[in-house]
């Protein structure tokens, strides 16, 4: 980029430059550096003195013509990894005064010169690269010659981060298989540093850690005959992680106990409302323990209770009729007969927005449809399909059309691909769309042109978006200012998700030709942070903005979005009273969400769900921040529920199937986009 180009964005303000892709500005400035006075430092065959001019604090140190004198420095850092070591020095004779850098008496730069300044009041600098450790670090300057060293004025540090992240764990494998665990074995990383700690994942999510000197794990509290997907990911002081492993499918052994659990006593319904129920039954008994229940109706569960024999079902359809029986589990997975089933039907509805009423299939034949954006015009549609990189014109009544591809796509044999698609509201004059990819260095926005045919040209707006094999976010969405929202997850960094000055673990607002929005909240990208990975976006009548996001372990969430607010990751999984972070408007045990798109319809949330198969409806209360009881439909009916939206000119949403793994087992082409009519 030129001086003139810089020059030609300056109407949109500074903060529009220093927003730029690092892409066009490269690495950027460097950090500003802390400065440590020679005279201050502990000096050996040396003295301070002031007989010179140009000097900075009280002095210098005029170090004794000797070999082996020296200053050396305490210094303070927050991270390890590289840093940048300036040394202000003057050297008035005609000769070089090479000296050593040692980091905590270790040489780490040799022979570093230190050349004429043409006399004693002519100040020049040196800089060199040093290895630090997070907290104190002892740096001394060495003198190697008779002539000692030059006349040292000051230090200073740019003790900025680490930012050379370690490679990727070699293939793991599993021995010692038992049924309640197993060992992880994987090859080692290496890093500019050190490996510190070796996070292990489960389909995406953490259930354990191993120390940097480690390359095995035993995993303990397992389920017998259970399959494991696992994957490891190195981590160094900084924070920074590699990419994810390859994967490995591990199997536990069947248990040893084979006797099931008797039939609980047949339950009872009571206090039926228009969402929610009270249940009870009778215990069950075991030759070891009963350490579940299940209500179900089918195959698919509506709650699971690990203690006593009652629980309230809450997010029922109202209006509906339900027939529940339990089943008891104990820890083997052994499950007992179910017993007799309850029925009951909630009561009716309240007119706050309209419910689900019918429900038909639009469209057939598709694998992992992602991302789904209707033209200005609302006859058709753009979907994107994850893992095979494609876009599809798709009509009302279903029919669909193939228009290109995204080029540059690649997989991460996860969660990432070919994302999110959104078109720009001025598509008629300019023909553009937006889509959210992962490529080989990251994820990325790019920018092609669709004639209302196919798909043409190749921009890339955006780049520097972390990618891993889980956690990529995806998701686009225009609001009614005419700007770009998109959403990134923390790429499996955590720390990510609160470093402001990282992409990831963020909603970022953008302007249609890649620059960062005007008004950001921090003269970047970022809109707001502390997300771990946020996948539904929506915009509801008075233009705010609500999101979606997936938990680890414990709480999904639904967000109302907040300029320059944090959302807590990951100090925070739900709700949390940490000051400075920002709560959601609601919460789901993850069993029962895994959110991603999300819509939003007369005024209520419609949020899929994936692990939890369902379809959640969330009304907003009039125009006020709160919202109202959460209802669950299609519970297990569809399988695994990706996207919704909403059909323009019509009561109704477009709900797409992820059922071609990830993991819902079923083969290439079995998911379906499916169209939902909303009544009264």
């Amino acid at each position: 980029m030129t001086t003139k180009d810089i020059r030609r964005l300056l109407p949109y303000g500074v903060a529009a430059v220093l927003a730029l892709p690092l892409a066009v500005l490269g690495q950027g400035a460097a950090r500003a550096a802390t400065d440590y006075q020679a005279e201050d430092a502990v000096i050996s065959q040396g003295a301070v003195a002031a007989n010179h001019t140009g000097y900075t604090g009280t002095g210098f140190v005029d170090y004794t013509n000797v070999k082996g004198s020296s200053v050396e420095f305490t210094v303070s850092v927050a991270f390890a990894g590289s840093s940048a070591l300036t040394l202000r020095y003057a050297n008035g004779t005609a000769v070089d005064r090479p000296m050593d850098i040692s980091v905590n008496g270790t040489v780490v730069a040799s022979g570093i010169s230190f050349p004429s300044t043409a006399d004693w009041n002519t100040w020049a600098t040196k800089t060199v690269t040093v290895p630090l450790t997070a907290g104190t670090d002892r740096i001394r300057a060495t003198a190697t010659t008779a002539g000692g060293g030059p006349n040292l004025d000051r230090i200073g540090l740019d003790a900025a981060a680490d930012a050379q992240a370690p490679t990727r764990p070699g293939q793991p494998s599993c021995s010692d298989i038992g049924e309640n665990g197993l060992t992880l074995s994987w090859g080692a990383s290496t890093d500019n540093v050190g490996v510190t700690a070796y996070d292990l994942y489960e389909h995406g999510n953490k259930i354990g850690e191993a120390p940097g000197s480690s390359t095995s794990k035993a995993l303990t509290g397992l389920t017998p005959d259970t399959g494991y997907d696992l994957t490891v990911i190195a981590r160094d002081a900084a924070g920074n992680t590699s990419l994810a492993s390859p994967v490995v499918d591990c199997t536990t052994k069947p248990s040893s106990d084979t006797t099931p659990p008797s039939r609980p006593g047949t339950p009872s319904a009571s206090n039926v409302t228009a969402n929610s129920a009270d249940l009870t039954w009778g215990a069950s008994t075991d030759d070891r323990a009963v350490v579940a229940y299940d209500v179900r109706s089918g195959a698919t569960v509506y709650d699971t209770v690990t203690g006593g024999t009652s629980t309230t079902l809450t997010g029922l359809a109202c209006d509906s009729p339900y027939s529940l029986n339990v089943v008891a589990r104990d820890a083997a997975g052994n499950a007992s007969a179910p017993t007799d089933t309850v029925s009951f039907t909630t009561k009716a509805c309240t007119n706050d927005g309209g419910v689900p009423s019918s429900v038909t299939t639009s469209s057939t034949g598709w694998t992992i449809p992602w991302g789904i954006h209707w033209m200005p015009d609302g006859k058709s549609a753009l979907v994107t399909e994850r893992d095979d990189f494609r876009v599809w014109k798709v009509t009302k009544d279903g029919t669909k059309t193939r228009v290109g591809t995204v080029p540059n796509t690649v997989t991460t044999d996860g969660e990432g691909g070919l994302l999110g698609v959104a078109v720009d509201p001025q598509w008629a004059s300019d023909h553009y769309v937006y889509f959210m990819h992962t490529a080989s260095e990251g994820n990325r926005v790019v920018r092609m042109t669709y004639d209302g045919d196919s798909l043409t040209g190749y921009k890339i707006l955006l780049q520097g978006i972390k990618k891993n094999r889980y956690h990529n976010g995806g998701r686009l969405a225009f609001g009614p200012d005419g700007y770009l929202y998109v959403s990134t997850g923390e790429a499996q960094t955590p720390a990510l998700a609160q470093d402001k000055n990282s992409l990831n673990g963020k909603i970022l607002r953008m302007t249609t030709d890649g620059r960062a929005a005007p008004g950001n909240p921090f003269g970047t990208y970022v809109y707001s942070y502390g997300h771990r990975n946020p996948q539904g976006l929506a915009f509801d009548r008075n233009g705010r903005l609500w999101e979606a996001e997936f938990g680890n372990s414990s709480k999904d969430e639904l967000n109302l979005i907040k300029p320059g607010a944090n959302y807590g990751w990951p100090t925070c999984e739900g709700s949390c009273d940490v000051a400075g972070m920002t709560n959601p408007k609601k919460t789901w045990n993850v069993s029962e969400a895994s959110p991603s798109g999300i819509a939003i319809v007369r005024n209520s949330v419609y949020m899929a769900s994936l692990r939890g198969e369902r379809l959640w409806r969330v009304p907003i209360e009039g125009d006020s921040e709160k919202v109202g009881t959460a209802t669950a439909y299609y519970v297990g009916t569809y399988g695994r529920l990706r996207t919704v939206t909403k059909v323009p000119g019509a009561d109704q949403l477009w709900l797409s199937t992820t059922n071609c793994d990830n993991n819902g087992g079923a083969a290439d082409g079995s998911d379906k986009i499916l169209r939902v009519t909303i009544g009264n």
